[in-house]
Formats: C-alpha cells, sequence, structure tokens
C-alpha cells in the first residue's frame, strides 16, 4: 500500500545552489535534434511516421536549424529527398551519422546545459531502454558522438540513468519528476534518493524538487509515467495539465493530484493552472487501428518560432491548438499528426531535443557547420549514389570524416 506524502515537508526538496543549469525549453535555441525513424532495430514502421518528422523539420526550420540523426549515409540520402520534396529549408537542416535503436531522442539523446563560467556542455546520462525494456546500446552512445562532431564537452553521468523525458524544468530553478520513471529497480537501484536529488542538483540546477510517486506502467507504458505526457511548465509561473478527472485517466493518483495542485515555484509562488483536454475518442492510427486510449495534448513541444502541439484528427484537436497558441501568442502553434506515432508509445516532446543557442562567450558555434567535421570522404546525390563529376548549382550530400553531413549547391 503507498503512503500518502505529507505535502508541507516531503513532496518539496530544496537544494544547494547547483554546478550546472538546464535552460527552459522556451530559451533561445540553436536547433532542435530530431532521430529519425528507421527499420533497422525492428523490421518496419519507420514508414508509417516518417511523413511527421518531414512535417516537424519544415516547421522547425522557420526559426532554427534541424539536426537530423540519421542510422547511416544511405539514410541521409533518403531523408534529404524527403524534405526536398517536401520544400523544406535544406539550408537549415545538416546531419549526423551515428547508429541508433530507436527515434525517441529526447531520452536517449543530449541534454545540454551551462556552467557556472557560461561555457556550455552536453550531460550524457545512462540510458538502459526504459530500464531494459527495449534495445539501448546504440542509444545510449548518440550523445557522445554528438559532443565529440560538436566540439562540446561531455559529461560521463553513465552511473545515474536518466532520461529527458522524466523531467521537466521551468528555468527558475523548480524539477517536476515520477519517482516511478528515476528511483525505481529497474533505473538506478543502486542509488538512494538523496544521492539522486543531488545528482539534479549539481547538473540540471535544481533547486526545488517537486517528486510525485508516478506509477510503474510495466509493458503498457515502458516509461513509467514519464511527467512529460501529462504536466508542462510556461515560464516559470504557468503549470499546463490536465483537470482531474482527465489526470485519473492517465493514472495519475489522487496524492499525485494534490501535489500538482499546490505546486508553487522557488518564490513560493503557486504556479497558475491551465487544463488541457485528453482526446474525445480513443486514437486510431491512419490505417484505422485502435490504439486503446485517449491521449493527451500536453506534451507539446516549444521551438524558437513554432510550438508542435500534437494531434491526433480528434474533435479536441483545434481546442487544444488554440489553447496552446493562447500561451504562446509570439509563436505560431502547428499541429503534428501523431496517430502512428503513439501507437509506439509517444508524441512530438518525446521525439525532440533542444540545443541552446550561444548567447555570450561560449563553446557552442551559432552553425555547427562552421565547425571542422574533416575531409569530406563522400558525395552523394538524393538517391544516395556517389557523385563523381559534380555539376555547378547541382544540391548534393557531403559527408564528412566524423559522421557529419549537409546539402551543399556546387559553386555556390
Amino acid at each position: 500500500m503507498r503512503i500518502p506524502l505529507l505535502l508541507v515537508n516531503c513532496f518539496l526538496f530544496f537544494v544547494a545552489s547547483a554546478q550546472y543549469s538546464m535552460p527552459h525549453e522556451e530559451s533561445p535555441h540553436e536547433g532542435t535534434w530530431l532521430q529519425w525513424p528507421h527499420n533497422f532495430t525492428y523490421g518496419s514502421g519507420a514508414e508509417d511516421v516518417e511523413a511527421s518528422w518531414v512535417d516537424m523539420t519544415k516547421a522547425l526550420t522557420i526559426g532554427e536549424r534541424v539536426h537530423i540523426i540519421a542510422y547511416d549515409a544511405e539514410q541521409v540520402a533518403d531523408i534529404a529527398n524527403m524534405l526536398q520534396s517536401a520544400d523544406v529549408s535544406m539550408e537549415q537542416v545538416d546531419y549526423q551519422v551515428c547508429q541508433n535503436d530507436d527515434f525517441w531522442v529526447r531520452d536517449n539523446g543530449p541534454i545540454f546545459v551551462q556552467d557556472e563560467s557560461g561555457e556550455w556542455l552536453i550531460l550524457d546520462w545512462g540510458f538502459n531502454g526504459w530500464g531494459g525494456d527495449a534495445p539501448f546500446a546504440l542509444d545510449d552512445a548518440v550523445p557522445s558522438a554528438i559532443g565529440a562532431n560538436l566540439n562540446i564537452p561531455v559529461i560521463d553521468l553513465s552511473a545515474m540513468v536518466l532520461e529527458g523525458g522524466a523531467i521537466e524544468v521551468d528555468g527558475q530553478g523548480t524539477l517536476m519528476a515520477t519517482r516511478s520513471s528515476i528511483t525505481g529497480e529497474d533505473r538506478n537501484p543502486g542509488l538512494t534518493e538523496a544521492e539522486i536529488e543531488d545528482y539534479l542538483s549539481q547538473y540540471l540546477g535544481a533547486q526545488q524538487i517537486i517528486w510525485l510517486d508516478g506509477e510503474f506502467g510495466g509493458t503498457e507504458d515502458i516509461t513509467d509515467q514519464h511527467i512529460d505526457g501529462f504536466v508542462k511548465f510556461v515560464g516559470n509561473h504557468t503549470l499546463v495539465t490536465m483537470n482531474d478527472a482527465d489526470l485519473a485517466y492517465w493514472y495519475v493518483d489522487s496524492s499525485d493530484r494534490n501535489i500538482i495542485d499546490q505546486a508553487a515555484n522557488t518564490e513560493g509562488t503557486p504556479y497558475q493552472r491551465v487544463n488541457l483536454p485528453l482526446t474525445q475518442f480513443p486514437v486510431q492510427t491512419t490505417s484505422g487501428q485502435n490504439v486503446g486510449f485517449r491521449s493527451s495534448y500536453v506534451n507539446f513541444y516549444v521551438g524558437n518560432g513554432v510550438v508542435l502541439v500534437p494531434e491526433y484528427d480528434d474533435p479536441q484537436d483545434e481546442v487544444a491548438l488554440n489553447m496552446i497558441q493562447g500561451l504562446y501568442p509570439d509563436r505560431t502553434a502547428i499541429g503534428i499528426n501523431c496517430q502512428n506515432m503513439l501507437q509506439w508509445g509517444g508524441m512530438v516532446h518525446c521525439v525532440t531535443q533542444q540545443q541552446p543557442l550561444d548567447l555570450g562567450n561560449t563553446t557552442v558555434p551559432e552553425n555547427p557547420s562552421q565547425l571542422d567535421h574533416g575531409q569530406c570522404i563522400k558525395r552523394m546525390d538524393f538517391r544516395g549514389r556517389e557523385i563523381e563529376q559534380l555539376t555547378p548549382g547541382q544540391p548534393c550530400i557531403h559527408l564528412y570524416e566524423d559522421g557529419w553531413a549537409q546539402v551543399v549547391i556546387q559553386g555556390n
């Protein structure tokens, strides 16, 4: 039996000043990382969701670069062909060839933080496939590969397992998370909760940790109730979630709902609360398969010029889109179809990861293509064929020694 939390002195834990800090998602981005779907791990399914990746890329290039992690050089060519066909701004897109297991880059990808002198670093937390429920060895290596190719120091935090979707920060010292997705025996059996809090304090800048108990999901929800499915901060003043009935439908128990309702920022000011709806009906894939449950709109992603909002071909899509647009009047809310993505277990926030913009004397260049990636070892057309004779004005893909790739217009 779960013992109710003592709200007065248990659910808020204040910690000492941190050595590193993670900017809020709303802070200016240099770009967004996407890990492109492929069939190398599971044999099929990529073709059902790739259209959503094209739509996300096209929307994000309005205000920032998009960095795409591709499994191999041939996939780079396939992706470039899809993007060109969709009239995506190719100057805003580059590629990192890095073998990977899946497309949930929020959970396995790099997390960018600043140290006290303003220098940028990448946190490489341990990743074990959501507690051993999925292949993970290739995904676990992605942050270190990106750090090497961006020339950004990488902090090895493999001693603690942490997925990016398991945390939500307001950028002003508050972090919210569920114990079920961090402190369980399948993630960090050798760490006490106090030790985990020390990690979150030192490396993410958490001055206040709001713990929810969460819900162990097993094979039904291998994330074990990631926080980014039902709670999101807008600045350090607003908390976006669902109403009490919908949270209960999402298996958020009454004690956790009480904590959400009483949450306050580091200044002690209660968060204003915005309740997004769930879908009106259980989600169906584009082929008509019933996923089996109503889904959340809280899992949206905030870019520089746009907000990517999950859509499900449901009557509540427009309601949620308009509500989120009202939260971000200086950005354009754009719906991204998640009907097929949801069948694999997540929505748009789960498949995006922000790279903060260099606003000072830091080590992150404004454009990673300015870095020295070594010699160009291969030139390909958009069908993956190697080009021997270059034609002025011809767009082609340049693949470099370290796996970086980008589209180059010959003669420009």
